[in-house]
């Protein structure tokens, strides 16, 4: 039988994580076993515990216990299942639950980068991307288009931040990711040497003098390709670009000059795929 608690105390402390901690709270880097992450509706849920994430509790509205979150509540065990009705919900969390069903999770320990690179020819590279709703679209394309892994330099938007893992549909728990280093003086020396030290071509996608069409047959014949993709206002750092093999560029009609970062990645993993 599903553990159900009814909400009658919008204080209880098992509820903080729902209600009154950050994100970055529940990140937790002082105490990385402690950290959780909350993952939004019952596909990415789904996805989460397929990837072999571990569930601590989940906060639903009571139509969905019998409804679309019953089979989510039957591979969570005896976790509580905290509830109560749509109106109590928004008051207790301070906004409308997309789905209804939300569920904490243990935060898995991120492989190394030669891990998510082992046996990978496409990988996407994001510099900077502050936000999380561009980050879970990439995710998306990445997994839909063929990309084998994703790499993050450390000022990126955290893929398991709600809103990201909730527009990628869940995809971040399929796509294999990490962190390019810990710190922000590890990008773009010495990630760069890391990349290429594993057999990857780099292609900066971005606007310049010297910037060859996505469809360059160049492009197309490299075995191993590391397609970077540049923070949303100003695009990828001039040291980046310069130490690219490629500089890359999706060409435009009607005078636009580029697509946001999310679309200009799903262009240039469905024209790079192998």
């Amino acid at each position: 039988m599903p553990n159900i608690v009814e909400i009658t105390d919008f204080h209880a402390p098992e509820l903080d994580v729902y209600a009154r901690l950050t994100e970055a709270q529940l990140l937790n880097r002082q105490e990385p076993k402690n950290a959780m992450f909350i993952a939004e509706s019952p596909k990415v849920i789904e996805r989460a515990l397929d990837a072999g994430c571990v569930p601590v509790s989940l906060l639903m509205e009571h139509k969905h216990i019998e409804g679309q979150a019953r089979e989510v509540i039957a591979r969570c065990g005896d976790v509580p299942v905290f509830t109560a009705e749509f109106d109590v919900l928004t008051q207790l969390t301070g906004f409308k639950l997309t789905r209804g069903v939300l569920c904490a999770m243990r935060r898995p320990p991120l492989p190394t980068v030669e891990r998510v690179c082992a046996g990978a020819r496409r990988i996407a590279v994001l510099e900077n991307i502050m936000n999380p709703t561009n980050v879970g679209a990439i995710f998306r394309s990445a997994a839909a288009l063929n990309v084998d892994g994703v790499l993050l330099t450390p000022a990126c938007s955290d893929p398991l931040y709600r809103r990201s893992a909730r527009v990628s549909m869940g995809t971040v728990f399929q796509i294999p990711w990490t962190y390019l280093g810990d710190d922000v003086s590890q990008w773009p020396q010495p990630g760069m040497d890391v990349l290429r030290e594993l057999g990857f071509k780099t292609a900066a996608m971005a606007l310049s003098d010297d910037s060859v069409p996505v469809d360059d047959p160049r492009l197309m014949g490299e075995e191993k390709l590391a397609i970077i993709l540049g923070t949303e206002g100003d695009g990828l750092a001039p040291d980046t670009i310069a130490r690219c093999d490629y500089t890359v560029r999706i060409p435009m009609s009607h005078m636009v000059d580029s697509l946001n970062v999310a679309a200009a990645s799903a262009v240039a993993f469905w024209q790079l795929r192998v």
